[in-house]
Order: C-alpha cells, then structure tokens, then sequence
C-alpha cells in the first residue's frame, strides 16, 4: 500500500491572487503524484489546509483536490478554522466537535487527530480527544494502527517552530498511546521540512510543505535580538511517500521539481540490476 502525503499548503497566502504562488506549488505537486510511478492509493492532507482559515480558500481548496482519482483524507492545522472546513468539507467526521476519524484500509488502520487549538500557533490534545483516540486504541489491539496529526509531538530543534517536550498536550497524548505497540508511525506535518524521529516507542515523520519550506538553522534564536538568518526559503514544493510493506512503514520524502536523470534502466544497467536482484534470497 502506497499513502501520499501533502501538507502545509496555505491556500490562500494571496488571496486576492487568481495565479496565487500556493496553489501554483500545490497543483506542481498533484500532478506529479499523478504519474502512473508516483500516484498512492491514497492521499493525506495534513493540515493548514489554507492560510487564512477562510471559506473561500477551502472552496478553492477542494477544487484544486478535484483532479484526484484517489481518496484524500485531511486533518487540521493551526491555521485552519474548523467551522469554515466543515462547510466545504462535510464528509470529513466530526466527533465532539473535533475532526477526528478512522479510516479502515483492511491491512492498517489511519487514527486521524486533531491538534488545533484555534489562536495558538502549537498543538493542543485535551481530555476529549484523548478519550476517543484511548478507546479506538483499545478496539483492535492487534492491528497496525498509524497516527495521522498535524503537530508533531517531538522536540527538532528548529527553536522557532519548536514542540517542548513538557507542553501538556504534549505529555497527555504520550499518556495517552503508551503502551499501544499496534502504533506504527505518527505522520505529521506543521514544520516544513523533512524531519525524522525515534519518539516514545515509535516514528514521528515529519513532512515537507507544499508551500514554501522552513530554513535549517540549528542555532539558539533570541527573540529580542533579530540576526537576519533565514526563516522560509523556496525550496521545492514537496510531498512525502509512505509505503506500507505488511511489517513496517516506509517513508519517502521528494520534491515536484524536474529531477535530472544521470542513468537510465537499459541495456547498461540491466546486468546490475540482475546481479543486485540474484542476491536476494527466493
């Protein structure tokens, strides 16, 4: 099974911009996952769906996920604002007043959470979400579950953007899947970056935006001292491939950009491709 992965897409940035550079990222990036090598089963979306938390931008949203022939399933982000989504997205389920919902793929269950406290910038999981997240943990103990949220629950870094790691929300829902071995992944986004974690027994992955990226800076930031370094650069707009095996999940992180090819599968790699394949047993 093969689950794309878009998120931070801002829609909306330039709202008064028929040609906005967002949308212009987003649709580089679809249609790439169009491709027949590329295209998932499935797509997540998330969160900060759109910038500004606006109806029209989650009109404009929805058409642009129109040219899927897959399902796509998104989450909210801290930019988002939950009655607008619901309006342009009411097939999406609301439980106690949250988007929060399952997805049954047969092999793999997708446990989708909602962080968003609208206003804050963080993440946010209160005794609600914890509580519908605790029981759906307990129903199928002995399937492969992965945690699809858009807040990363992992300190990275990045001081800006950080997640400390004693925020309460932070240590309810640690609380909360401890114990939970079925928990494969946690698959997020609100970074803009490729990031990679071992957190609490599991993998946090982290994916890129389709908007502009986060800049890497690992360096103490003082808040009352401006240094000039870069904070969003425009990198690539990006997207994250995460293949389930039947054992693991795999992630993959690309951009939608043109790649140059240095070789191709023919005649000249085809011996290598035999030798690498004869020494794999079966």
């Amino acid at each position: 099974m093969l689950i794309g992965q878009i998120t931070d897409i801002h829609l909306g940035f330039d709202p008064d911009n028929p040609a906005e550079f967002n949308r212009k990222r987003l649709d580089q990036v679809l249609r790439y996952l169009g491709e027949p090598h590329n295209k998932p089963d499935m797509l997540l979306a998330t969160g900060d769906l759109v910038d500004r938390g606006d109806g029209d931008s989650y009109r404009r949203l929805r058409n642009a996920l129109s040219m899927c022939d897959y399902p796509v399933w998104p989450c909210l982000g801290n930019h988002d604002i939950r009655e607008n989504f619901i309006a342009h997205f009411p097939e999406i389920p609301v439980v106690d007043g949250f988007i929060q919902y399952e997805v049954d793929t047969g092999p793999l269950r997708l446990l989708f959470l909602d962080t968003l406290e609208e206003g804050r910038h963080g993440g946010s999981f209160c005794d609600i979400r914890a509580s519908w997240l605790r029981d759906r943990l307990v129903e199928k103990p002995g399937k492969p579950v992965i945690i699809v949220m858009h807040h990363p629950p992992v300190e990275v870094g990045i001081e800006w953007m950080n997640t400390a790691p004693d925020e309460p929300w932070v240590l309810l829902f640690a609380a909360t899947i401890a114990g939970h071995g079925q928990i494969k992944s946690l698959i997020c986004g609100h970074l803009h970056r490729p990031i990679v974690a071992a957190w609490n027994g599991t993998t946090v992955a982290i994916c890129p935006s389709t908007a502009p990226q986060v800049a890497l800076d690992l360096m103490p930031i003082d808040p009352d001292r401006p240094d000039g370094r870069p904070m969003i650069i425009a990198d690539p707009p990006a997207f994250a491939l995460h293949r389930w095996n039947g054992r693991e999940l795999v992630t993959h992180f690309d951009n939608a950009d043109e790649h140059v090819m240095l070789a191709k599968y023919d005649e000249n790699m085809q011996p290598l491709v035999r030798s690498l394949l004869a020494e794999r047993p079966g």
